[in-house]
């Protein structure tokens, strides 16, 4: 049993697997389109989505291309909205990129010895 500070493998092993499931049915894509695209067979995407099978980093790249989805959707907890976590990212580089032309316009400017 995980304790309260450890995250349980199995937890993330489900949450990746259902995450594909998830993403691939929002592309309308069928398992075999999806393992045409990637190189993968059809019976590994079914392994995986069925958590019989993991995948390596190299096999979520694959899966990222092909399902038009950034890596870090397939570790979204089941019920975060993805137009939540987009809105924050997007939010969040907004606010970083004004932060680097503030300080790239004193740096320019000469204020940034103040």
């Amino acid at each position: 049993m995980a304790k309260k500070n450890e995250i349980d493998e199995k937890y993330v092993f489900k949450l990746i697997s259902g995450n594909i499931k998830r993403l691939r049915s929002l592309n309308s894509i069928s398992q075999l389109n999806l393992a045409l695209s990637t190189g993968l067979t059809h019976n590994f995407i079914n392994d995986i989505e069925n958590c019989k099978k993991g995948v390596s980093a190299k096999t979520l790249a694959k899966l990222s291309v092909a399902l038009n989805a950034e890596p870090y959707q397939f570790f979204l907890p089941e019920g975060m909205a993805n137009k939540e976590i987009i809105s924050y990212v997007k939010d969040f580089n907004d606010s970083l990129q004004k932060v680097v032309n503030d300080l790239t316009q004193q740096y320019l400017s000469g204020d940034s010895m103040k």
